[in-house]
């Protein structure tokens, strides 16, 4: 290499180790997986051996590298840390002990989060069957640099330290946007009450809106069809839109008109996880011919008596949403809001002069919101891209 280092197959500096145990039933084991995209090795759960039909399976010690033979072409490649040590794993998760005399198994670990590792690992992966598994011997034919173990020591520590900075900047930003959705949800808290809903006169949700679910996926279209943009749960957050990724779906042409959103439509999500129900915006017609999922309730009003951006609050607030929870089917940590469920929410109808008002003051908080997702998002981005270049002049002896 131009910098004078060596380029060596990992064979040279990694070689097989199984440290079997028979496994019997009444005895627990703990069991290890290797996560993708260089994202490290963890324990997935603890079982009785009479929950396998293997016969063995293999210890895990701290500083093994180990990968999953059939997913290793997605960055299933890690170093054992503490947390795993005495994890066992199948013949799917081979595992190699490295020469601590020539190399230092940090050194071993940032490289497995680099594209090209991967990539190398994917070219050696291509089985039958739609298997891809590496197999262990191929593995290890893969070259890495290798500069003399007080170098790459030194390298380790430079890009620790850069990735200790590039996480706490993370962490600052995602603070200051939490912040900003704190005081959005302290105001909502603050307005929607027992106090505000005894002062209007009030409704139930479905006599005064159109309520509709959306597409189902997989159904049989029989007839001209037409590529329609569709909003999934993952879209609708509380507040606001998340527009970043939108799918596509087919549907007849002479249902087209049945399911497009209107500018004013409030989406709801019917449930989920706990911080999913009742999470609902305004529709703006942020994109032509746009419909939704199954899984959002389309709520219409009529506008001459509610402002969406007043209703939509008023739906997603504290207040709100402990109406959704009593309400709501539960099933464990899930929770979901039916048709009839919705219909029958009360929604208090301030005069709409006193909603315009509500809604120029949310509005504010809204946008300072907005700015600092925005900018944590743009930061995202930016800190994201910038430890794959760390890494890149780190094996280059660039750093």
């Amino acid at each position: 290499m131009a910098n004078g280092w060596q380029e060596v197959p990992l064979k040279e500096v990694a070689k097989p180790i199984t440290r079997p145990v028979l496994v019997e039933a009444g005895t627990s084991y703990r069991t290890i997986g290797v996560k993708w995209w260089g994202m490290g090795a963890y324990e997935r759960e603890t079982i009785d051996g009479s929950r396998t039909t293997v016969k063995t399976l293999s210890i895990v010690s701290e500083g093994d590298l180990i990968i999953n033979k059939i997913w290793v072409r997605h960055g299933s490649v890690a170093i054992a840390t503490k947390d795993v040590d005495g994890c066992a794993g199948s013949g799917e998760f081979p595992t190699f002990e490295l020469d601590l005399n020539r190399i230092d198994p940090r050194w071993i670990h940032w490289q497995t989060k680099m594209k090209s590792f991967w990539e190398k690992c994917d070219s050696l992966s291509r089985g039958t069957s739609g298997k891809n598994r590496i197999k262990p011997e191929l593995f290890l034919t893969i070259k890495i640099p290798l500069p003399p173990l007080t170098e790459q020591r030194r390298i380790v520590a430079r890009i620790e330290a850069l990735a200790g900075r590039v996480a706490e900047a993370q962490s600052l930003r995602r603070e200051a946007s939490e912040e900003a959705e704190n005081l959005t949800h302290a105001a909502l808290n603050a307005i929607f009450n027992d106090d505000f809903a005894k002062k209007y006169p009030n409704h139930l949700l479905g006599d005064v809106t159109d309520i509709r679910s959306g597409v189902t996926l997989g159904r049989t279209l029989n007839g001209q069809t037409v590529r329609l943009p569709y909003l999934r749960v993952a879209n609708v957050q509380d507040g606001y839109l998340n527009l970043g990724q939108i799918k596509e779906i087919d549907v007849l042409e002479t249902e087209k008109d049945k399911w497009l959103l209107q500018s004013g439509d409030i989406l709801l999500t019917e449930g989920g996880d706990w911080d999913k129900l009742g999470r609902g915006a305004v529709w703006h017609e942020e994109i032509p011919n746009c419909i939704h999922q199954n899984h959002i309730f389309r709520v219409r009003v009529n506008q001459k008596q509610f402002l969406p951006e007043y209703l939509a609050p008023w739906i997603g607030s504290p207040y709100g949403k402990s109406y959704f929870k009593a309400a709501s089917k539960q099933t464990t940590n899930l929770a979901s809001i039916n048709h009839r469920q919705l219909k029958a929410f009360t929604v208090i109808c301030p005069p709409l002069e006193e909603q315009r008002r509500l809604v120029a003051y949310l509005d504010g908080l809204q946008a300072h919101a907005s700015v600092l997702r925005a900018a944590q998002s743009e930061t995202e981005k930016e800190l994201s891209a910038l430890m794959p270049s760390v890494l890149d002049q780190a094996f280059k002896g660039e750093l």
